[in-house]
């Protein structure tokens, strides 16, 4: 079974992450950050991931960043090492998920270099607005907790939503569903691999 637990402690929080990727989409998620608690069961489910979130102590003096951060990184962190040297990973994953009139496209990539795009073609053409805070949570922590998770997992994320909703809720949803499937897809092991899933022979 692919599991690890990952803890971490600093001056502004204390949060615990354990994950079995092998799991049925069983969840706990305790992080102080109501709006990011729903997110993440939705990631659990989507991805069949069993997941436990516990933030025993948030920077929630001043506002929210360190916390949604610091979960970001442990959730890449506790990927990394249950993956272990990704003997046999797919690797890749994508999914598009719709609700509503938003639809959100998810492209992962496990390949050691971590990194994290947001495509928002619609604003590109000034039609669509920024969705409003919801529960104090804004668009740009997700996109924090999004870079965070993919430089710790060594990722390569790409995200695109289509008819961006002024409903935060209705525009990440669909971001967190196909962000599960997608790590679901690409996490799974392909009977047909034998070895690691990199010409180069290693994972970093």
């Amino acid at each position: 079974m692919r599991k690890a637990i990952i803890k971490r402690k600093t001056k502004e929080t204390d949060i615990a992450v354990e994950l079995n990727i092998d799991g049925s989409g069983e969840y706990e998620i305790e992080t102080g950050i109501g709006f990011l608690d729903h997110m993440l069961e939705l990631f659990s489910f989507w991805g069949h991931f069993d997941l436990k979130v516990k933030v025993n102590k948030g920077d929630f003096k001043i506002d929210i960043h360190h916390t949604n951060e610091d979960v970001g990184i442990l959730l890449g962190q506790v990927f990394k090492e249950a993956l272990g040297d990704k003997q046999g990973i797919k690797r890749i994953g994508s999914a598009s998920v719709p609700m509503e009139e938003v639809t959100a496209s998810v492209s992962v990539d496990i390949s050691g270099r971590g990194s994290y795009k947001l495509n928002l073609p619609i604003l590109e053409l000034n039609i669509a607005v920024s969705p409003e805070a919801q529960e104090g949570y804004e668009l740009k922590y997700a996109e924090h907790f999004f870079d965070a998770l993919a430089k710790q997992l060594g990722m390569n994320l790409n995200i695109t939503i289509e008819n961006m909703s002024r409903d935060l809720h209705a525009t990440l949803e669909p971001v967190f569903k196909a962000l599960g499937i997608a790590l679901d897809q690409a996490t799974q092991i392909d009977p047909r691999r034998k070895g690691i899933p990199s010409t180069k022979g290693v994972i970093d």
